[in-house]
This record gives structure tokens, C-alpha cells and sequence, in this order.
């Protein structure tokens, strides 16, 4: 491994995330080797031709390609990681296919970390929140911390990390899905200023209890609330919006609704 006084990082992909987390980590004080076959590296950053020519020398490599190139990625870096550096995905992908990275650096000695970042990288950079597991999370975090990353280490193996965003992403990314829908249905009633502002209050007035209360509520009120979304979805097919989430909704309901029949003594 290089023994530079100043930590050596790889960063494997330079779009929207690891343009600025390179760029984070060279202002920071890191030397920064990086590769992306079509992106060119940042002010200050050292650029490579090669995967494992940019991880080669390299403390800690994080990989921010995409889930799709994860597997290729890491496959073509392992030849040019150093014994005892330590490797981070920080690509969002399922639990499964982190555990199987896992599996394939283990097999070439690679310490592997699963890294999910919490939060959009533009605006934070490297103070992105990020959640690490996998065994070599912690030593991962201790690297990576005096630059000013924001690391909460997880216990349990790599898949951990990714699991929890994920879960968390149903209800982010279901949330902004919902009120996409919503929004469009009500600009083609008529009444859009009305549903924003409506919205924008329930948001602001939200707690820890709201969270039960949306919870309990669809499971004791399942059967009234099936037939208020498939009229929903009614009204949404005649205003020529798609109704993809009140159909989502309404399966939901109809499932909940079955699970409290079978309960019934």
C-alpha cells in the first residue's frame, strides 16, 4: 500500500455524486486517484486509466458507479488493490447483490464495505449522511471521518447498510410518488393551489404519532377505505390521469382488509 503521509483514496466513478466527493476529499487534504472511462477526474484529483491503476496504492476505494456496474467494477479493480486496503460500495442496490460483492472481494482478500448514502450528494458532498456495514465498516469510518464524512456505522453484515435505505426509500420515494399523482389529478380538476396548500399542512403538522395514526388507521378502516380509493381511481381515469398510487393504495387496503377477515374468530 502506498505509505504517502496523506491518506490515498480511489474514487471509481466521477458522475453527480463522486465528481463532488473526489473533489471533497482532495480540498480536505486526501490524495485522490480517480477513474471513470467517461467523466474527467476533478481539479487536484490524480487521473487513472484503469479501475485497478486508479485503485492501486489506494487506503480506502469508494465505488460510485451505478448497481448495474457494481459487479464489473469491483471485478476489475481487485487486481490492483493493495493487501489491507479497504473497499466501499457506495452504489444504491439491494441488500442481496451488496452481500454477493461481499462474497466475491472475500475471495480475493478485499475488505468490503457496503456505504449507503442517506441523503442527495449535491449541496453535501462528502457531509453527506451515510450508513456502513459490513467487517470493515468501522476501520472504513476512521478513514474516511477526518475528511468530514458523516459515517454512522451499523452492526451486521453488508447488505445492512443497503437494507435500511431502502426500506426508507419506500416510504420517500412512495411519498413524492403519491404526491405527484395527487397533484396532477387535482390540476386537471381545477383545484391544484387548494391540494398544495392542503398537503404542505399535513406535512408541517406531522409527528411521531402520525405515523401510528396512518398505520392503525388503514388497518381498522380498510374496507371503507378500498372502496374511497377505487373511487379514486374512478375519478382519476376520467380526468385522464394515471392511477397508478390510489390503485397501489387500494390493493394495500383490499390485503389489510383480508389479514383482519382471517383474524375474525
Amino acid at each position: 500500500m502506498n505509505n504517502s503521509a496523506r491518506p490515498v483514496i480511489g474514487v471509481l466513478g466521477l458522475g453527480e455524486a463522486g465528481s463532488q466527493i473526489a473533489a471533497d476529499l482532495v480540498t480536505a487534504g486526501a490524495v485522490v486517484h480517480a477513474f471513470d472511462p467517461r467523466c474527467l477526474p476533478p481539479t487536484g484529483a490524480k487521473g487513472f486509466v484503469s479501475d485497478a491503476e486508479a485503485a492501486r496504492g489506494a487506503h480506502v476505494i469508494l465505488a460510485l458507479t451505478s448497481a448495474h456496474e457494481a459487479l464489473e467494477t469491483l471485478q476489475l479493480a481487485i487486481p490492483g488493490i493493495d493487501e489491507g486496503a479497504i473497499y466501499a460500495d457506495m452504489n444504491t442496490a439491494s441488500a442481496g447483490l451488496k452481500a454477493s460483492l461481499a462474497q466475491t472481494a472475500a475471495l480475493s482478500g478485499v475488505a468490503f464495505v457496503d456505504v449507503a448514502l442517506m441523503a442527495p450528494v449535491p449541496g453535501l458532498g462528502l457531509r453527506t449522511p451515510m450508513l456502513a456495514s459490513g467487517h470493515a465498516a468501522d476501520a472504513c469510518a476512521q478513514a474516511l471521518r477526518p475528511f468530514g464524512a458523516s459515517i454512522t456505522v451499523l452492526p451486521g453484515p453488508a447488505g445492512t447498510a443497503a437494507t435500511r435505505k431502502l426500506v426508507r426509500s419506500v416510504f420517500y420515494k412512495g411519498l413524492a410518488a403519491a404526491v405527484t399523482e395527487a397533484l396532477r389529478a387535482a390540476k386537471a380538476a381545477g383545484c391544484e393551489d387548494w391540494l398544495r396548500a392542503d398537503i404542505g399542512a399535513v406535512l408541517a403538522d406531522a409527528s411521531a404519532a402520525t405515523v401510528d395514526r396512518l398505520e392503525q388507521g388503514s388497518i381498522r378502516h380498510a374496507r371503507r377505505r378500498t372502496e374511497e380509493m377505487a373511487a379514486a381511481a374512478d375519478l382519476l381515469a376520467e380526468l385522464g390521469v394515471p392511477s397508478r398510487i390510489a390503485r397501489a393504495s387500494q390493493g394495500w387496503l383490499e390485503q389489510l382488509m383480508t389479514e383482519a377477515e382471517r383474524q375474525l374468530p
